[in-house]
């Protein structure tokens, strides 16, 4: 009790300095367990104890590896509408290799992991007077909001804290009330993760004691004192998981009984499997894109196909438009703005769909949209020769029987 009075108080100074100088800090609750946000199941939550429920882990893997590794290019619109692929600085450090020691798969697969756990992700704008010339991810992080809008940002970084202004700062959001934060799964899901976390606790040390909750020993005798601890030291190398199958000699009488869990029976089972499905809740992805299916649920077929379009349609597409108009705003230099537009390609979704991929480019070349050269570059292969190869075509339908057969050429 004196402890949660102390981390209480801390929380209420912490607020209180939160108003007079705009730091945006944990509230009294967060307070309750240093380094994390305290849950009802007693488990402290942080970026990593949450990471370590693989439910978490995996929500946040395959949700910043399908966007990292979408293709993305920087774009011009042209007079007339279309828009024609660039290569410049700008494109480089997008889509090539933001800073020395990263290529651009990893920078936005830990950006993205940064917002999709944090619900903000931040990067230092590496700059040559105007000029952007790099990106490097920033940790350790703490927005302070500015009176006349907008944020300003304190950074810790190898024991230095400094403060760095928006202008240097590349700040990507997650969901959020609209309010320039994006709003931290780990902090609002605190008690779903934490109960996450004490469950697989649970199990671990049912499953060390091999499912054996608690055991009695028989016996119409008396024991002695010494007979007795003899008889405990005794029992102790049949404890454990490696020690399992050996085999017991009982005399004088004793008898063993076993007394066995069930984990069906302690539920401990569903809850562990209602806690895959709550941690998928909080981060959007279907508990079957990170394998686990629910009752009644196959793991293949054209249920699990409509899932994934759904996920891919509900969760990283926003999640993909998200960041896009973020570089919009911030990276696209202000001349440029409304001229140049960064894009992932959401096509690359399919590359691992072959009869999805396949009917997409039959569609592309019978409505006239795409040549036959075109489609072919989708595949990575070499274009026709042949001029007809650049040219659009499209299926007739329809035709009057008098015209069948001939060429109308």
């Amino acid at each position: 009790m004196i402890k949660f009075l102390k981390a209480a108080i801390r929380g209420v100074k912490a607020e209180l300095a939160a108003g007079e100088s705009g730091w945006v800090t944990l509230s009294a609750t967060d307070a309750l367990s240093a380094g994390g946000y305290a849950s009802h199941a007693g488990k402290s939550v942080s970026p990593k104890t949450a990471m370590e429920v693989s439910a978490v882990w995996d929500c946040v893997r395959k949700t910043s590896e399908v966007v990292s590794t979408l293709p993305a290019s920087l774009y011009e619109r042209q007079a007339d509408g279309s828009k024609v692929r660039i290569d410049n600085d700008l494109s480089d450090i997008l889509t090539r290799a933001p800073n020395t020691s990263q290529t651009a798969t990893e920078f936005w697969e830990g950006g993205t992991a940064q917002t999709v756990l944090r619900g903000n992700g931040y990067s230092e704008r590496l700059l040559i007077k105007d000029r952007l010339v790099g990106l490097r991810p920033l940790f350790n992080v703490t927005p302070k909001r500015l009176p006349g809008g907008g944020f300003s940002y304190r950074v810790v970084d190898r024991g230095k804290s400094y403060e760095m202004p928006a202008s240097k700062v590349f700040h990507l959001r997650g969901f959020g009330p609209g309010d320039g934060l994006g709003m931290s799964a780990i902090a609002y899901g605190a008690n779903s993760i934490g109960a996450a976390l004490a469950a697989d606790e649970t199990a671990g040390s049912v499953f060390s004691n091999m499912m054996m909750a608690a055991a009695v020993l028989e016996s119409d005798q008396g024991l002695s004192s010494d007979q007795r601890d003899q008889l405990q030291e005794m029992l102790s190398t049949f404890v454990g998981s490696k020690k399992a199958g050996k085999t017991l000699v009982l005399e004088a009488g004793l008898k063993h009984r076993a007394v066995q869990m069930n984990p069906e029976d302690a539920q401990l089972l569903e809850t562990r499997q209602f806690g895959v499905e709550d941690v998928c809740r909080w981060f959007g992805v279907p508990p079957i894109v990170i394998g686990h299916a629910p009752k009644g649920q196959t793991m293949w077929g054209s249920g699990v196909e409509a899932i994934m379009l759904s996920w891919l349609t509900l969760g990283i597409n926003p999640l993909l438009k998200r960041i896009e108009a973020r570089i919009a705003k911030d990276l696209i230099p202000p001349s440029k703005r409304g001229k140049w537009v960064f894009e992932w390609n959401r096509e690359g979704m399919l590359q691992m769909d072959s009869k999805a991929k396949g009917e997409f480019l039959s569609k592309m070349g019978s409505s006239g949209t795409m040549t036959a050269n075109e489609r072919r570059s989708k595949l990575n292969l070499p274009p026709h020769d042949d001029p007809a190869a650049d040219s659009l075509t499209a299926q007739s339908a329809l035709v009057p029987l008098e015209d069948l057969g001939k060429d109308k050429t």
